[in-house]
């Protein structure tokens, strides 16, 4: 199996540097598609980008999207939630993630074809996902792990050129019950092609190891494994 690797890639958004973190199976030759993760409010942390390797070794160049700037590297809860609100329901959500995206189709290192992108968050990162699938950018799927649905409706929801994965935690006490009920709405007045699959037993961060707060946010092996799954076949349908 080849080597999956990691490096970062420095560059500028609105005369502040980023820096995101691209990996690849070394060795490749053929452009392959390209998947931008949006990572919970830790922003680009080593568990991040240990999710993006799983993702890697499927085939995918894969960019690891800093929505909070170079240096800026929360430490704790208290951080991340003041780096996170500065960003989330601001233009920088949706610019920051764009700029990533066209960072990720224009890197020369890893060769991805720009006609196959898609574009997977988790947390905060899944807000993020679905609000750059909103803004209409073009990528083929938008997929959503254990994120909030609300959105302040700065973009219509007939934009979405995307089609739509929300996986969620069916006992997630951090995304309001009602969110489901309104993102459905939402999305079938605007005729996307969606799907919701709410998993019993989850509660938020379920795709995350380092997760262990009972009843709120706690990694849970067997629903992380079956929502990676949906993901892989919904990428397999979009990118075919």
């Amino acid at each position: 199996m080849s080597e999956i690797i990691s490096t970062p890639i420095t560059y500028q958004v609105e005369n502040q540097t980023f820096e995101s973190v691209l990996v690849y199976q070394e060795n490749q030759s053929a452009a392959r598609p390209g998947v931008l993760i949006a990572p919970n409010w830790m922003g680009v942390s080593a568990g991040a980008v240990e999710q993006a390797k799983g993702i890697a070794a499927q085939g995918y160049v894969v960019l690891v999207a800093d929505l909070y700037g170079l240096g800026q590297r929360p430490t704790n809860a208290d951080e991340a939630g003041a780096l996170m609100m500065g960003v989330k329901d601001t233009p920088a959500e949706v610019g920051r993630m764009q700029a990533a995206l066209d960072t990720l189709a224009a890197q020369k290192i890893a060769a991805v074809d720009g006609s196959k992108l898609a574009v997977a968050g988790f947390c905060f990162g899944g807000h993020c996902a679905l609000e750059l699938a909103r803004s209409g950018a073009d990528i083929k799927a938008a997929v959503s792990f254990h994120g909030t649905l609300d959105t302040l409706k700065t973009h219509a929801a007939g934009e979405i050129k995307a089609s739509i994965l929300v996986l969620d935690g069916a006992e997630d006490p951090l995304v309001p019950r009602e969110q489901l009920s309104e993102f459905v709405s939402e999305m079938n007045a605007a005729s996307v092609d969606w799907q919701l699959v709410s998993y019993a037993g989850a509660v938020h961060s379920f795709t995350d190891p380092g997760a262990n707060v009972e009843g709120v946010a706690k990694y849970h092996p067997e629903v992380a494994k079956r929502a990676f799954t949906q993901m892989y076949t919904l990428l397999q349908n979009v990118f075919n």
